[in-house]
């Protein structure tokens, strides 16, 4: 026994005095500050057991030396592989609770730290899996997940779509392809019995935005009688969410003709008009600044601003802006939801920023409701920086 546990620990990657904390606080990520040693020969991305300085085994993740953020831990303390079953088994079993697939058949499967699974990402659309990897560590693992995904659900099909920027980081080219089973060009799914046509390999994303379901829901609620600006629209989610509960009209605008075109099949996909819904082919800064905004729901949900750290000061102009020229134009009475997915943008700085943006436009505005999170996208109280996406409804007076 003890041969044995000197051969793991000569093996294993031994942290810096007063770092092991972070497996106290059970939090995944291991910056290479606090590493002390990797064992002689180590493959970065292979799994390994980690100790304190102290040599007490603490866990098992992979590691990658090309990256400042060089660990990820799959394991606080068991067989790392038996560990990797049951933590997908157990997000597979979470959304089973929460989602009923003759109503909704599309949701996000596992959720990267937020599942315990750092490093992957897996959408649902209907009997279809994407796959997104970003890290070496899970790219060595790959094969292993399709087993048991394979196994666990009766699916047709897996495919890939990682293009994530970490990808480079981590000494990865971006991959996409079918990995088990066939993809059809287009897929329909089901979002609250609507039906949304969506392509996975030319769509944005993994072919659709899963992580606005419950802020859907929401603006559906309130849009009955009401005349609706959805820009942004794509592949017009809040579009459709407001026309099944009874909204008047429902203009969309994107600067994508593609996206365009999707909204409008979507909408006849549903048996609703399109000739009574307006589409407009711009720039949404630009239909902002040059249309009045007699609307009772504005929505504002734009890519990221700030796809990396070195954005934000760009990022925080750009949403200062497009907030700024809304509530400068829209009815009193009226309702914006705006929302920011910039990881690097927090909701503390993105409420400073609707402030100042309301400051500017000398408009008395109330916070009626705060981004409400989908289960599907749950956030490791443990490691909430998987927390991205914030939205605020907001009532201008």
């Amino acid at each position: 026994m003890c041969s044995q546990t000197l051969r793991i620990q000569m093996n294993g990657v031994m942290l810096k005095s007063g770092k092991e904390s972070i497996f106290h606080l059970r939090h995944h990520w291991i910056f290479s500050g606090a590493v002390a040693s990797y064992p002689k020969g180590y493959q970065d991305g292979s799994l390994i057991p980690v100790f304190s300085s102290n040599n007490q085994l603490l866990g098992y993740g992979y590691f990658n030396r090309k990256s400042g953020l060089c660990g990820r831990i799959i394991s606080f303390g068991e067989d790392p592989y038996l560990q990797l079953e049951r933590s997908l088994l157990q997000a597979i079993e979470m959304r089973k609770r929460f989602f009923n697939d003759e109503e909704t058949d599309a949701y996000r499967l596992v959720n990267g730290e937020g599942d315990s699974l750092p490093g992957l990402i897996i959408d649902k659309y209907g009997p279809y899996l994407v796959l997104q990897i970003g890290t070496l560590g899970m790219e060595k693992l790959k094969s292993r997940i399709i087993d048991l995904l394979t196994r666990l659900l009766p699916i047709k099909g897996i495919y890939e779509k990682s293009t994530a920027p970490s990808r480079k980081e981590e000494g990865l080219e971006n991959n996409e392809e079918i990995l088990w089973g066939d993809l059809p060009d287009e897929v329909i799914i089901k979002e609250d019995t609507l039906s949304f046509e969506l392509s996975v390999k030319t769509g944005q994303k993994t072919g659709f935005f899963l992580d606005q379901r419950e802020m859907r829901r929401w603006i559906g609620k309130l849009a009955c009688g009401k005349r609706l600006l959805n820009c942004f629209s794509y592949s017009g989610g809040f579009t459709l969410h407001a026309l099944k509960q009874g909204a008047l009209k429902v203009d969309s605008v994107d600067i994508s003709a593609e996206a365009l075109a999707l909204s409008r099949r979507n909408i006849a996909l549903n048996g609703f008009s399109t000739e009574a819904q307006g589409f407009f082919q711009m720039d949404v800064f630009k239909f902002l600044r040059e249309n009045p905004l007699d609307y009772e729901i504005v929505i504002l949900d734009p890519p990221a601003f700030a796809k990396k750290k070195r954005d934000i000061e760009s990022a925080c102009r750009g949403y200062r802006d497009i907030n700024s020229i809304a509530f400068k134009k829209m009815l009193p009475g009226s309702l914006l939801l705006t929302c920011s997915c910039s990881y690097h943008i927090d909701e503390a700085l993105f409420q400073k920023l609707l402030f100042q943006s309301a400051h500017d436009a000398n408009r008395q505005i109330r916070i009626v409701s705060k981004h409400r999170l989908s289960a599907d996208h749950p956030i490791n109280l443990f490691h909430p920086e998987t927390d991205y996406l914030k939205s605020f409804l907001l009532y201008l007076s």
